[in-house]
């Protein structure tokens, strides 16, 4: 019976051509690497709290921290609501103050966000309406399930070598397009979607070319 050894001597050393292929399919894995680790900054979600700007054109001269105590509800450990206001009512400051306001609602005019580390992520886009917190929290855990199942099939049904240089290009073009080119949510779900099977078709034929090339 041949064992590995011979095996291994019949097919020869890892050379210089075994070493080169396996260096130059080591850098779209490398990319990959950050395209998983983007998500933590992509969809970074800060501090945030409602747009209450309305209450403003009672008095413009509050204060930020006495417009929050007339305008946010408080959660039981005391820090302000982060997808709740009270409901805006015609009436003078001085009415709001002595009686206060009551009616609570979900956030009519936008977020406030608070300490946020990058100037714009999928969570906090404003000018492309994501805005995915509150009601729409749920979503940004949509797009990291579609796109991880995505890798997933993909890794089975692109088990050809011949689709290693289409993945590899989807990996380097669309993930650098998806946020600057995507207008809605929707979008950006779909690039994602085509990361995703660029990933995964990737992934699993590199293995296959790398253990391919032992035997050349």
């Amino acid at each position: 019976m041949t064992d590995f050894g011979e095996i291994l001597r019949h097919i020869g050393e890892f050379g210089l051509f075994q070493k080169l292929t396996l260096l130059a399919l080591s850098f779209p894995n490398l990319v990959q690497a950050f395209i998983f680790e983007s998500f933590l900054f992509v969809e970074f979600d800060p501090d945030r709290h409602c747009n209450t700007d309305w209450i403003l054109s009672a008095d413009p001269d509050l204060s930020p921290e006495e417009q929050l105590n007339l305008t946010l509800p408080r959660e039981e450990d005391g820090t302000f609501s982060r997808c709740r206001m009270f409901k805006p009512v015609d009436g003078n400051i001085s009415t709001i103050r002595e009686h206060g306001l009551n009616e609570i609602t979900g956030c009519q005019n936008g977020w406030v966000y608070i300490n946020n580390m990058y100037d714009r992520t999928v969570v906090t886009d404003v000018s492309k309406e994501f805005n995915l917190v509150c009601d729409n929290a749920n979503l940004v855990e949509v797009i990291q399930t579609v796109f991880m199942a995505d890798v997933f099939f993909s890794s089975f049904m692109l088990r050809n070598n011949h689709t290693h240089i289409p993945s590899m290009y989807i990996i380097l073009s669309y993930q650098q397009g998806q946020m600057s080119l995507s207008p809605n949510f929707y979008l950006y779900l779909a690039f994602q979607l085509i990361v995703g099977v660029g990933a995964g078709g990737f992934r699993v034929n590199c293995i296959i070319l790398c253990e391919y090339s032992q035997f050349l």
